[in-house]
């Protein structure tokens, strides 16, 4: 019998082997291996694809807001707006949907952009010296040309409508003048010991600002840092007239007449001047000094900027929002004065402001952040023209604000570009691709449509510049960002779009508790992790120390929140004589008053935020269901949550931090699991457990906090009144205690003895829950079904199964749904990442979730999603493995054969870095894992083969430290056992706002506020020119008016000026050192085909010589045989001659 059986088993063992080795050929084909040697998948390395077939990362498009502004561009024509930054970037935005972004290479900050209006082109000039020539004809502009002032740090720039000659200010006090064509510095130069007077002994600084006189072309206003101003006649080259103010300067306009201009000084002072009165200001105002009660006035901040526009006739204006001086309006043709700055600096509680003055009337407008730059909005290009502005444009440091001067009272354009986005510090990012089709409406019907904005402007948006693109996706997609105050947005991001669709604030669940007196000032609300799932619509939002659960509703609702409030915490035994507490020893429940605290007293459970009471009026949207709270045991903060899974069908919600693992029952509303990570193994537990006390696990702050020896495992708080133990309804404000469901716990002798046989370097202190995956799947090698399970991946690379036992589903409100550990273990090195199941032809197999369904309408499966039960069938007929399952870790991948566990290929990603992110995305008609190394490089590994498909130089780390908030941390010790972990958070916090999805899309937050959107995928290359919006529009330029008779009599009109006379080729050429032409890719190419033009035109020139020589040659050879005739004809006649004559006598002739 017993031979028969041991048959039976080789036959079963033999069948199973063969099979294995069919699945192995198909998917790893060519290789040959033997059953205790799974093949390895080739290295980066090895597999590297050749240089020519590497591509660069695809940016698609950047949202937000421009981070660190510092310069500002408008065009009156095309209606198009140019954002500089500190770190480069260009932006520039048109209607809304029209925004493109660029960069300079090497980042450098952008000083000043000039626009050449309605030429399709823009220069840049930077803080490396820098001079850029952008042409934004075309969808993505680039740099045409690029000149480097070599010996001179230029400081600003003006460029004159519909001029060549672009006129530079640098940090000596010189104006170079470029032509814009060429980008060749002119030979004309304006030097600053020219321009100051010949008594005057000291430098005048550099240059801040180059104004051309709107009606006189020749006349340039050179204005120098000490308070020196000077009117330089370009055609005799020298001043005309020199005014000096006492204080420095900060800037200068002219008034569209060329008769005066006004100046603004550090002082806080305006002053007019006039062309015709040289020795002192006109008029010299401070509009927002005060003055003291000893006569004296209050010094003011620095006036930045100042804008004088004319207009054709003033309006009077009734409102303003902060002070009005004058009770009369306006005056006719009175005008504007605009500037920033100016208040006063001993005033607490000023804030930034920009200043309108028209006429009698000063209306301050109070803005929330830092003023940058400001335009005024006019019709006209021509600056001889009245300007009549009718709004303007303000870049503050974290907004960008568009005032209607046009409309009573001043008020704001709505903002319809998102730079809303880092209203909140951005804390998560959760990216979906090809979501339902009606989860975008369905969103925009509760949130953005529902919005009735008031204060703001009933006119529209004066930026229209440029036209959309033809193209689109044919999927949805949505990102979903966490914050630091705890408010969570819906974006929907189609395409290049990106429009608010939805916002949900924790706050009205939960409420913030006093801050802790060690004086932590993080938020207790911020959001770490945002789980959605898009078939049904539920919703899970974690903080560090809370987990909500969301349901969306059309309707709206007025109900009170239920409240789980769960203390993570296990005990470990570190004595092998101590007993367990008294009752089972596979189970150990304790209710609350027998938690043990410090010296055998009673643990003190504190709550780090608490939810409110009372009924909560919840709007249609997402509606909170239940909420999970972790206290705080003995004043300890509790882990951050590091782990969340929501799961429709189940009715299961599960998290877990660096202590162990929840399961939530959503459905009942009552816990159904609370263990310790080391609980989860069971028996086979591999590490040693070493237990730590209170002070010690606080100390340990940066390596992970680990369990407190006095703490007890599967303990469940819950504010619910009635049945001990029991899986009722959760009453929503109780104060009595509930247990939770036993709990199966470690034996304690086999936890004791284990030890002995381990390594020192496995000494684990802490494993947190990292990675959670509900799917139907095999619970160990010898079940034949699947059963749903929740797969859970920990720091310390292990993967671990834990069974779901659902009830019927018309019992599922009744009856108690049990879980379990099983035992499975799957270890890789590092911490685990991410985790997929995918069938036997190699698709991914999606968890289960049910279709929503409004009120109590009764819900149904996906049917795309395989159908929920406590036990499934394989697939396969004849009992083969039925599942791949796929285990990424932040050094390796595996793919393993259930329920055989065998490994089919396994893949050392990386042995010099670490994985940020992994994902197992969807990529046309494949699957494919892609992973985000540290070291920059964006891989991507076929599925279930793990082939290299990809790998690029794609984004450094460093890029991304802005989220840090110290360096890495690596424990030597690790290094040594074989791997280098990183312990800190700050790769943690870079990971949760890094995403990879469906279609090879990703988004990362390159900056506090813009998120930069990429694709991996070549065939959404191709189409994005399409998406992309053009930004140039062919138009007319408008007319000037035409010149009145008087003025063109009296020669009051516009003077033009030759420039190319004084500034071409007759003003010589300048030197060599002054500055260096570097070309960009136009250029290059340019030059290149120029090059070529030239070498063909030399080849054309040679042949034609060489067939122009042939010719003569030809001719000469012709030439030469006529000779030789001839020469033969006349030996011929003297021969003749000769013998004719030759026996006659002399006589005889």
């Amino acid at each position: 019998m017993a031979s028969r059986n041991e048959r039976a088993r080789r036959d079963r063992a033999a069948r199973r082997q063969t099979e294995l080795e069919k699945i192995r050929r198909k998917y790893v084909p060519g290789d040959s291996f033997s059953s205790g040697s799974p093949p390895s998948a080739p290295s980066p390395a090895s597999a590297r694809p050749p240089p020519a077939a590497r591509r660069q990362d695809n940016q698609i498009v950047r949202h937000g807001f421009p981070h660190q502004p510092t310069a500002l561009a408008f065009d009156p024509v095309q209606k198009l707006l140019a954002i500089g930054t500190k770190t480069g970037s260009l932006r520039l935005l048109g209607r809304p949907g029209v925004d493109i972004h660029v960069r300079h290479d090497g980042d450098p900050a952008v000083l000043q952009i000039a626009f050449l209006v309605n030429e399709g082109a823009l220069v840049t000039a930077c803080t490396d010296d820098t001079l850029n020539m952008w042409n934004i004809r075309q969808k993505i502009p680039e740099v045409v040309h690029t000149l480097k002032f070599q010996r001179e740090r230029t400081t600003c720039i003006s460029l004159p409508l519909q001029s060549k000659w672009l006129y530079v200010g640098t940090e000596k006090g010189n104006v170079h003048i470029v032509n814009i064509e060429s980008f060749v510095v002119s030979g004309y130069i304006i030097n600053w010991n020219k321009a100051i007077e010949l008594s005057r002994k000291n430098h005048p600084g550099p240059v801040t600002c180059l104004v051309d006189n709107p009606v006189d072309s020749n006349k340039l206003l050179i204005g120098f840092e000490t308070g020196l101003l000077v009117l330089w006649d370009l055609r005799t080259k020298a001043a005309d007239v020199r005014w000096q103010s006492a204080e420095p300067l900060r800037s200068v306009c002219w008034l569209s007449d060329g008769k005066q201009f006004m100046s603004s000084h550090a002082d806080g002072s305006l002053c007019t001047w006039s062309v015709k009165t040289p020795q002192r200001p006109v008029a010299t105002q401070f509009p927002h000094a005060k003055t003291r009660e000893n006569g004296q006035q209050e010094p003011c901040k620095a006036i930045q900027k100042v804008s004088w526009l004319s207009t054709r006739a003033g309006l009077p204006r009734p409102g303003s929002l902060l002070l009005c001086v004058g009770p009369r309006p306006a005056r006719p043709s009175e005008p504007y004065v605009i500037f920033t700055g100016g208040l006063g600096h001993d005033t607490a509680g000023r804030t930034p402001s920009v200043t309108v003055m028209h006429g009698r009337t000063t209306t301050v407008l109070e803005m929330e952040h830092n003023v940058v730059d400001f335009i005024a909005l006019v019709d006209t290009p021509y600056p001889s023209e009245f300007q009549d502005p009718y709004g303007i444009v303000v870049l503050l440091q974290n907004d960008l604000v568009v005032v209607d001067l046009t409309s009573p009272g001043y008020p704001c354009f709505e903002n319809p570009y998102p730079m809303d986005l880092h209203g909140s510090t951005v804390t998560s990012c959760t990216y979906l691709a090809d979501c339902p089709g009606d989860l975008v409406p369905a969103l925009y019907s509760v949130g953005t449509a529902k919005q009735n904005r008031t204060g703001f402007s009933e006119k529209e948006w004066p930026i229209t510049g440029g036209t959309w693109g033809t193209g689109g996706n044919s999927y949805p997609e949505v990102v979903i960002t966490g914050h630091a105050d705890g408010s969570v947005k819906f974006w929907d991001a189609t395409a290049v779009s990106f429009q608010v669709l939805y916002k949900l604030k924790v706050s009205r669940v939960l409420e913030r508790q006093r801050r802790s007196q060690d004086g932590d000032t993080e938020d207790q609300l911020a959001v770490q992790q945002v789980v959605l799932c898009p078939e049904s619509r539920q919703l899970a939002v974690a903080g560090a120390s809370y987990v909500i659960h969301f349901r969306f509703s059309r309707n709206e609702k007025n109900a009170e929140v239920p409240c789980l409030e769960i203390p993570i915490v296990y005990e470990t035994y570190g004595d092998s004589d101590r007993d367990p507490p008294s009752g089972d020893p596979a189970v150990t429940v304790r209710p609350a008053d027998t938690i043990a605290g410090v010296n055998g007293k009673k643990a003190e459970l504190s709550l780090p935020v608490r939810c409110r009471s009372g009924p909560i009026r919840r709007p249609p949207g997402f509606h909170p269901e239940l909420v999970c709270i972790t206290p705080a045991v003995n004043g300890e903060p509790p882990g951050v949550i590091s782990s969340v899974a929501v799961n429709s069908a189940y009715g299961l919600l599960a998290y877990g931090n660096e202590s162990g693992l929840v399961i939530v029952d959503t459905v009942q509303r009552t816990c159904l699991l609370n263990l310790g990570t080391p609980d989860l193994y069971g028996p086979a537990d591999p590490y040693q457990r070493a237990p730590r006390s209170p002070k010690q696990r606080a100390e340990e702050a940066d390596l992970g906090r680990s369990p407190d020896s006095e703490q007890i495992n599967g303990l469940c708080l819950s504010p619910t009144a009635g049945k001990q133990g029991g899986v009722g309804s959760v009453s929503p404000r109780g104060r009595d205690v509930q247990r939770s469901r036993s709990q199966e716990r470690l034996d304690t002798q086999q936890t004791a003895s284990r030890s002995s046989s381990l390594s020192s370097l496995e000494n684990i202190s802490s494993e947190a829950i990292v990675c959670l995956q509900f799917a139907d799947t095999f619970v160990n090698k010898s079940e034949s079904s699947t059963c749903p399970c929740l797969l859970v991946g920990t720091s310390l690379g292990s993967t671990l199964i834990v069974q779901v036992a659902l009830p019927r589903s018309a019992d599922r409100a009744t009856q108690a749904v049990s879980v379990a550990p099983t035992g499975s273990i799957f270890r890789l090195n590092g911490a685990m990442q991410c985790i997929a199941l995918l069938d036997c032809s190699g698709a991914r197999i999606p968890a289960a979730a049910e279709t929503w369904r409004d009120g109590n309408k009764e819900r149904t499966r996906t049917p795309s999603r395989p159908t929920v039960s406590s036990c499934g069938s394989l697939s396969e007929a004849g009992g083969g493995d039925g599942q791949l399952l796929v285990l990424v870790s932040d050094k390796q991948a595996r793919v393993l054969a259930t329920p055989s566990h065998s490994c089919l290929c396994k893949l050392q990603i990386t042995e010099t870095s670490f994985v940020v992110r992994a994902e197992i995305i969807s990529l046309k008609d494949s699957v494919c894992l892609v992973c985000y190394l540290a070291n920059g490089r964006l891989n991507s590994y076929s599925l279930p083969s793990l082939r290299p498909l990809m790998e690029v130089e794609f984004l450094p780390l460093s890029d991304l430290s802005f989220q840090t908030t110290k360096s890495a941390i690596a424990d030597p010790m690790l290094a040594i056992w074989g791997q280098q972990m990183f312990v800190n958070e700050d790769a943690t916090q870079m990971a949760r706002t890094f995403c990879i999805s469906n279609h090879g899309h990703g988004l990362y937050l390159c900056s506090p506020s813009e998120i930069q959107k990429f694709t991996i995928s070549s065939e959404f290359c191709t189409q994005l020119q399409d998406m992309v919006g053009e930004l140039f529009l062919a138009c007319d330029m408008p007319e000037l008016p035409q010149q009145g008779f008087l003025k063109g009599l009296f020669g009051g009109g516009v003077r033009s000026l030759d420039r190319e006379e004084l500034f071409g080729e007759t003003s010589g050429k300048a030197s060599r050192s002054v500055a260096k032409l570097l070309t960009g890719p136009t250029a290059q190419a340019e030059q290149l085909q120029a090059r070529v033009s030239s070498t063909g035109g030399d080849v054309g020139r040679a042949r034609q010589a060489m067939i122009e020589r042939g010719q003569k040659l030809s001719k000469l050879e012709d030439r030469t045989e006529q000779l030789m005739a001839d020469a033969d004809n006349f030996s011929s006649t003297a021969h003749q001659l000769m013998m004719r004559y030759k026996d006659k006598k002399w006589y005889q002739l």
